[in-house]
């Protein structure tokens, strides 16, 4: 088979939940086969994190915006190089393409009510452009994956897609996510913590992320707690905390939380295993890779009991309402009280864990595109 693959945002310097699905995928199906030829379609950046090997060739394809490189670049060149099969990974594909595609759609957020306080253009011009594309690239994509059961059902509930058209495979997480002992924190961050004991919450302005109410839960926490744990942040615009602090009236949590900005990967693990607790209180994931990520170090998590959660993170796990503010505090203050309860959910997190793999994860992909091509040529 000759399979081109999708990913256009890998060389990027700051990547994203997307962008590591499919550099992990492409990483996984280069120790695993070497019998098919695949074509990785990218966007020069400057992060080189995939070399081409005797059978993954990496393309670098010149186009100014995302739009015009899927639409126009990506087809044209995947017909240059005589590809059979065309995964696309990111929500999105090519409108005009005879090549048989295969899309995964890591979710149907864009199709769901919005919150009207995003205002961030970059997410807001995404979303039309999702609303836009999806719907004139369903009936031509032979498989469509998505990434949980929940997110499955959502999908052939909402927009009809016979069910032997989908299908589910999970994704993984990096080995170096493991409990380490006596691991440093990156210096910068550190420097702004002062101790290695604190809770950590990758918020940002997405409203799915719920940034609002887990910044009123943990002033609530502060309230009460003996300890008054630190709280860590990747990256909020200081407006948007501002407003938050202002709308709620909770200044206390204003010199408690540590924002360094924009936490590379592999600082990750470091930051998981000194972390007291995780905070994944999302109100709705399509799958969940920073929960796994948490367990896999032995770092408690608290998450939502909405969505894709409970079926990542497992019936054992924290599972809290994430729009009631006291459930959430209240889970910070057992974890920090009760110690036997804190060392079982660190147990359950790490065998829960270990049911993913991006190996796993190729396999199953592997397997689908052998599928396809069965179907698309082989009749």
């Amino acid at each position: 088979m000759k399979i081109g693959i999708e990913a256009q945002r890998i060389f990027r310097k700051n990547k994203h939940g997307m962008d590591y699905v499919v550099l992990q995928e492409i990483i996984e199906l280069q120790h695993i086969d070497h019998v098919n030829e695949y074509y990785v379609f990218v966007k020069p950046g400057e992060d080189h994190c995939v070399e081409s090997t005797t059978n993954v060739h990496v393309i670098e394809l010149k186009c100014p915006s995302y739009p015009l490189w899927e639409q126009w670049a990506l087809p044209r060149a995947a017909k240059k190089y005589g590809v059979e099969i065309l995964h696309c990974t990111s929500n999105t594909a090519p409108i005009w393409c005879d090549i048989p595609l295969v899309l995964t759609l890591h979710d149907i957020i864009f199709l769901e009510p919005r919150d009207k306080q995003n205002h961030s253009l970059y997410q807001n011009l995404g979303w039309l452009y999702r609303r836009l594309n999806v719907p004139k690239i369903l009936d031509k994509c032979r498989r469509i994956i998505t990434v949980s059961n929940f997110e499955m059902e959502n999908i052939i509930r909402k927009l009809n897609i016979p069910r032997e058209r989908m299908a589910m495979i999970y994704n993984g997480y990096n080995d170096w996510f493991r409990p380490i002992d006596k691991c440093e924190l990156p210096k910068a961050i550190s420097l702004k913590l002062n101790a290695n004991d604190y809770f950590f919450f990758l918020g940002n302005t997405d409203p799915k992320k719920n940034t609002e109410r887990t910044l009123v839960a943990y002033s609530k926490y502060l309230m009460q707690s003996n300890v008054k744990r630190k709280l860590l942040m990747a990256d909020l615009n200081p407006d948007y905390l501002d407003g938050i602090i202002e709308r709620n009236n909770i200044e206390n949590i204003r010199g408690n939380i540590v924002m360094p900005g924009y936490i590379i990967n592999s600082d990750l693990p470091s930051i998981y295993n000194n972390a007291f607790a995780f905070l994944y209180t999302s109100l709705r994931e399509s799958f969940g890779i920073p929960l796994l990520e948490a367990m896999a170090c032995g770092t408690p998590v608290i998450t939502s009991n909405t969505s894709s959660m409970p079926e990542i993170g497992g019936q054992d796990a924290i599972l809290v309402n994430p729009e009631d503010s006291d459930e959430i505090t209240a889970m910070m203050l057992r974890l920090e009280t009760d110690k036997a309860f804190y060392e079982q959910q660190k147990d359950i997190g790490l065998e829960r864990a270990k049911l993913f793999s991006w190996g796993k994860t190729a396999e199953h992909l592997l397997k689908l595109y052998q599928d396809v091509y069965q179907d698309s040529y082989n009749k």
